[in-house]
Order: C-alpha cells, then sequence, then structure tokens
C-alpha cells in the first residue's frame, strides 16, 4: 500500500491498515476493486493512494479469512469485474478492528500530548 508520491505531506500507512479500511468501505455494500480504492481515496481526502500491488493481496488475505465474499459480475463501464462484500463473520470484524484502531489512535494522541489523560 503506498500513499500519493506527489507532495511531501501524505501519510504514510501503517501496516495492517489497509485490511481495516477495506472492511469498512464494504459496510457501504457490495464494490469492486476499483471501486474500493477510490472510495478509500475519497474518504481520507485524498490523503491514500491504494496500488492494486497492495490491493489485490489484501482482498484475497480477507477472502481466506472468511471476512469478504467475492463474485464476478459487471461493472458501470460495462467491464467483468470481481464484487466484494461483507460476511457475517466480516461484519463483526468491523466492529473488532474499528475499536483497536480508536484505542490505537486514543493511545498515540495521549502520548503525543494531544489526548486528555484524564488526570
Amino acid at each position: 500500500m503506498t500513499t500519493q508520491d506527489e507532495g511531501p505531506d501524505r501519510v504514510e500507512l501503517l501496516q495492517g491498515t489497509l485490511d481495516v479500511l477495506i472492511l469498512r468501505t464494504l459496510t457501504g455494500g457490495r464494490q469492486h476493486g476499483q471501486g474500493i480504492a477510490r472510495a478509500i481515496e475519497r474518504n481520507s481526502g485524498d490523503e491514500f493512494l491504494i496500488d492494486h500491488g497492495s490491493l489485490y493481496p489484501a482482498l484475497k488475505r480477507l477472502e481466506k479469512r472468511k471476512w469478504i465474499e467475492a463474485e464476478w459480475g459487471v461493472s458501470a463501464n460495462n467491464r467483468r469485474a470481481r464484487f466484494y462484500e461483507l460476511t457475517r463473520a466480516g461484519r463483526a470484524q468491523v466492529e473488532v478492528e474499528t475499536d483497536r484502531w480508536h484505542r490505537l489512535a486514543a493511545a498515540m494522541g495521549r502520548v503525543l500530548g494531544t489526548e486528555p489523560t484524564g488526570g
């Protein structure tokens, strides 16, 4: 997974981030790979550029874990594409992964001094 090369202010993604981004994106419904990548880019304010070399291995990994399933269909531009959607286990995993990232962000905020420590 990469960030856009243009501009020095792009955010470097942590390992494991792409899985949760894909899962969260698919909560909006079934999408093909390019649609998933575009949605992540759009929802990140164009901070993240998801390349195919990272996206498709991640999709395969999520399929292997049975968090998503895929079937062939026809895209809006009339091309054959694989469409991905969450499974029941994937829907549950979205909540687990989202909670994990919220805890991580809160802990980072505390360390960096941007999150109240409660004391």
